[in-house]
């Protein structure tokens, strides 16, 4: 027997099984009565309230509050307790825990640029935002055919998920010979070859900052690649700056 409490993972052992013995022995003679005998109380409702209005009634009845989570997309005021667990009326021990579920409202979406994209691009480009494309207005204008030169929105707007913007699309004024190049990705030296290439010109360029692609980077275009213009027309573009530096918008003649 002394030899084997000379090893020590023998003891190691031992004194495990010692220590699960103790805790069981408190489990079951302190810890359980204790909890068993703790006095209980009902939860209160506060599905409806604010979420401060919440917290300061559970606290006064002796729970803690815990807001869990924020949902979108609710026809709830925002900031109100929508769902809560335990549920009202359940009985519960005293300081118990009860989490609260709060409205974040109706998620707003801004609507993106449409200008100068076909009707296609622009369904595909609301609807990954979660908005809708609403009604489409076709009339004769100087623009490439089937082109949106306007939109209900303006790009920015803050709108309700599911809202439906519409636009205007160009009936054409004759239809052009030439199709738009696909700029995008493309440099500012690059782009202003390619168009030269295809008998058309650069017209304003929107600069805006970038910290992850390099300067002169084409970003947009306007109309977009795949529409027709006629020679000498001009193609808008939105390219990069250095976050940093201040570059005017410029507009070539």
């Amino acid at each position: 027997m002394k030899n084997i409490l000379q090893n020590a993972l023998t003891r190691k052992i031992l004194y495990i099984l010692l220590g699960i013995v103790i805790f069981i022995l408190l489990l079951d003679n302190l810890i359980m009565p204790w909890f068993v005998s703790s006095p209980e109380t009902t939860v209160p409702q506060v599905v409806g309230l604010q979420v401060s209005e919440a917290i300061n009634t559970l606290e006064a009845d002796g729970f803690e509050p815990l807001v869990s989570d924020t949902s979108y997309g609710l026809q709830v005021p925002v900031g109100a307790v929508f769902f809560q667990k335990p549920e009202a009326g359940a009985v519960v021990k005293e300081g118990r825990t009860v989490y609260l579920f709060v409205s974040g409202g109706m998620k707003t979406i801004q609507v993106p640029e449409l200008k100068g994209k076909s009707i296609l691009d622009a369904k595909f480009a609301l609807e990954r935002l979660g908005l809708k494309l609403g009604r489409v207005e076709r009339i004769p204008s100087s623009q490439p055919e089937d082109m949106i030169f306007d939109q209900q929105y303006a790009e920015g707007t803050k709108l309700k998920q599911g809202d439906v913007v519409g636009v205007t699309i160009s009936a054409g004024r004759g239809g052009g010979s030439i199709i738009v190049p696909d700029l995008i990705g493309k440099s500012l030296t690059e782009a202003r070859k390619i168009l030269a290439d295809s008998s058309l010109i650069i017209g304003k360029i929107n600069y805006q900052p970038s910290a992850t692609l390099l300067p002169n980077t084409i970003l947009d275009q306007y109309p977009s690649s795949g529409n027709t213009l006629n020679p000498g027309d001009a193609v808008d573009l939105f390219a990069t700056k250095p976050a940093d530096i201040n570059i005017p918008n410029e507009e070539n003649d």
